[in-house]
């Protein structure tokens, strides 16, 4: 594998620019370099949802770029600790990556007092997946149509919200919430957003937030949504104002994460690019349109100088906030 690397190393201007022309597969094979075998995505949830659905299309579009298989591997559990500590402890040669949310590895440095990783070291990012505007949503019978009514609400009744995971996105709103408006919602932590919708229909919760598809998959069994996160407006739910418009919190909820595809710390410069640029390039496919018109994600991931510029900018972000929240997750 050293000899394989320093083969890559020699000829890695070269394979990059027969990337671009789209023949970077047959090169680095007559070269005997990177890719030889299969490639696993670890995705650190369970098949359904976003961040699995993306996983699975990359696999198809790497497959088809650089002629080997890449299969997707999912393990959920322990907040998607499990997941991440696999690909942060395999060899750095790029057949392993990691697949998941952004606060499974922005925020939860702090989260936990102690990881099996070390998350400033261990990983490295390759491209960061859009997930565009999260739903907020509650049971049709519940008496509330936007958020400050359901603050309301959640003053005077017990509240449970839905998380997809501990240290998500829903699990920070509704910490902020009750830090900011003195309620006592419960967060409920589920491994992946399939049960925790399912329970919403139930009435076992009296809010969730979560992906677009996600919810349009219940919208119809008395399911409501009272607003959606990020800067701006789902496009499949126009007529539904963001938490900003309803002024919830705008530090927050202005924030946008994503699906972080990641790889070991180490892995070699030329392959990183590889495996971006195959990100940017499979965007621009009918089927990751498709995606995203099923998710309702307006945008599309960056190039690796892109990706690693908005790291450097939002992670210290996500980070303060789960410092000033005061979240310990063990």
């Amino acid at each position: 594998m050293r000899c394989s690397f320093a083969i890559l190393r020699r000829h890695s201007w070269v394979a990059l620019g027969l990337l671009l022309a789209g023949t970077v597969s047959a090169t680095w094979a007559q070269t005997g370099a990177w890719p030889s075998k299969p490639i696993r995505i670890v995705v650190a949830f369970p098949p359904g949802g976003l961040t699995d659905a993306y996983a699975r299309l990359y696999a198809e579009q790497l497959t088809a770029k650089l002629g080997v298989p890449a299969v997707v591997d999912n393990k959920p559990g322990a907040g998607a600790i499990i997941g991440i500590d696999t690909v942060a402890k395999a060899p750095a040669d790029g057949y392993t990556l990691l697949m998941t949310t952004s606060g499974t590895v922005w925020q939860n440095r702090v989260l936990y007092t102690k990881l099996p990783y070390n998350l400033d070291k261990d990983l490295v990012p390759i491209a960061v997946f859009p997930s565009g505007p999260l739903v907020a949503a509650v049971p049709e019978k519940l008496p509330v149509t936007n958020m400050k009514e359901f603050i309301q609400y959640a003053k005077q009744n017990p509240t449970a919200m839905g998380t997809y995971a501990p240290g998500s996105y829903p699990h920070m709103v509704a910490d902020q919430v009750n830090r900011n408006d003195g309620t006592k919602i419960m967060s409920v932590h589920y491994r992946g957003e399939t049960p925790m919708w399912v329970d919403m229909v139930s009435g076992q919760l009296q809010i969730a937030i979560g992906s677009y598809q996600a919810f349009a998959a219940v919208q119809s069994r008395g399911v409501r949504p009272i607003g959606v996160t990020g800067p701006y407006r789902s496009p499949r739910l126009p007529d539904v104002p963001t938490l900003i418009e309803q002024g919830v919190d705008p530090k927050l909820m202005g924030l946008e994460g994503g699906l972080p595809l990641m790889a070991p710390a180490g892995t070699p410069e030329p392959i990183l690019q590889a495996l971006s640029q195959i990100a940017v390039d499979g965007a621009n496919t009918p089927r990751a349109a498709q995606l995203r018109e099923t998710f309702a994600i307006p945008n599309k991931p960056k190039n690796l100088e892109g990706t690693r510029a908005d790291w450097a900018r939002d992670v210290p972000m996500w980070i303060k906030l789960a410092v000033d929240l005061g979240i310990k997750l063990d």
